[in-house]
């Protein structure tokens, strides 16, 4: 895969899966703009170490080019400016990724909307569905000047299981079905100016919040099994990268429009691997294996 010449934006970049598809277009050789609201001056209420000047930096040593950029989403006069910069600077938007979440510190588990903290689920949902809007709109009339742009809209969880599946409490199960179908409607406006717009969901990401839940690092991931066992079937960040990287260099792209998509079932198309060489199939784990019950066993499934 090659994406030389080729310019993305990573809306939400400084971790998680924002930095792992970051570096994965720095890997095919993008120019990569990688947003987010953490810097090395500045912190988020996220209150983490990571920043997107990491994620440029990572972009680069994979051998792209990585552009940081301070962006808060929420405030359309800021996406503005992020893209007319890019456009001054570039002349093109090839790849936009929407990556922007925030909401990790918001949402309750199991939680009905009457016992929800009105304000957190009230600012998830700003975090989850108006950022991705705010820079749809500001983002995509540079991406449909040249045919063949793609729109990725990340999201937790393909249409099929979260039509079927409760996802933790009322505000996030909003938040992740949006943005599906955000994209699905997105797709409809794209097709006329041969661009393509995706929802995309990774697995069971091995996060650094989600490592630092279970007390792990990336090098002793398995160390989380006996008190997880169905961790087993996680993946890395850049997976998920690998994944957009696969569908940005794809010349028949336009065949995914508007279907919601996973790492896993990606993987399965275009062959590539995680960065351990398998192919975590996490979804269909869940479905088969998780959620029916069974004992963790990713035999079939990675």
């Amino acid at each position: 895969m090659s994406l030389r010449g080729r310019v993305a934006l990573v809306a939400g970049a400084t971790r998680g899966a924002g930095r792992g598809i970051a570096v994965e277009l720095g890997a095919a050789g993008a120019t990569v703009y990688v947003t987010g609201r953490t810097t090395r001056d500045r912190a988020s209420e996220y209150g983490r170490p990571e920043t997107i000047e990491e994620t440029a930096e990572l972009v680069e040593r994979a051998g792209g080019v990585g552009v940081p950029v301070a962006v808060d989403h929420l405030v359309p006069e800021e996406v503005r400016a992020l893209v007319d910069r890019i456009r001054e600077e570039q002349g093109r938007l090839d790849v936009l990724v929407n990556d922007i979440w925030g909401g990790e510190l918001l949402f309750g588990w199991d939680t009905p909307v009457w016992e929800h903290d009105l304000d957190n689920g009230l600012r998830l949902l700003r975090l989850a569905v108006d950022t991705h809007l705010i820079t749809a709109h500001h983002a995509l009339p540079l991406l449909i000047e040249r045919p063949g742009g793609l729109l990725v809209e990340v999201t937790d969880g393909t249409v099929e299981y979260n039509e079927r599946n409760y996802r933790v409490s009322p505000f996030y199960d909003l938040a992740k079905v949006a943005v599906n179908r955000m994209a699905w409607a997105h797709a409809r406006d794209l097709v006329k100016h041969e661009a393509t717009a995706v929802s995309l969901t990774p697995g069971w990401m091995r996060s650094e919040m989600m490592l630092d839940h279970y007390g792990v690092r990336e090098e002793n991931w398995r160390d989380a099994l006996p008190r997880e066992p169905h961790f087993a079937i996680s993946e890395t960040p850049r997976f998920v990268g690998r994944a957009v990287a696969a569908l940005a260099a794809d010349p028949d792209l336009a065949r995914w429009n508007g279907r919601s998509l996973s790492s896993g079932g990606l993987a399965q198309e275009y062959g590539f691997t995680d960065l351990d060489g398998s192919r975590p199939d996490a979804w269909r784990y869940v479905v088969e294996v998780q959620d029916a019950g069974k004992p963790a066993d990713t035999t079939g499934y990675r």
